[in-house]
């Protein structure tokens, strides 16, 4: 049985495809942060928090699907949240994302 999925909207799609290249939009969602990631016309959420160093992961770089956070450069793929360089060695959770009439919603499970 799967979780029940609450969609709440985040931001406007307009807003987050227009960042300058190596930037990701902070949110809150349901009460969480999270970090909306641009990528190859796709919009990706993962929770805002660096599992290494706490440190808000929108504050780093992203580079293509890897983002960096800035406290001690520990990296994390958005499509997944899986760690892709030392010292991160946790994932960070990532979250379901659509696009609807130019809002973008981020899934939370209930």
């Amino acid at each position: 049985m799967s979780a029940e999925i609450n969609w709440t909207v985040a931001a406007d799609e307009s807003e987050v495809m227009s960042l300058d290249d190596g930037i990701a939009l902070p949110v809150t969602v349901g009460g969480l942060p999270i970090a909306l990631c641009p990528f190859e016309g796709q919009i990706y959420a993962v929770y805002d928090v660096c599992s290494h160093g706490q440190a808000a992961l929108s504050d780093g770089f992203l580079n293509g699907c890897i983002l960096e956070c800035p406290l001690h450069q520990g990296l994390f793929d958005i499509r997944d949240g899986s760690p892709q360089g030392e010292p991160a060695e946790t994932p960070v959770p990532t979250y379901p994302v659509k696009v609807e009439d130019g809002k973008v919603l981020v899934g939370i499970a209930a």
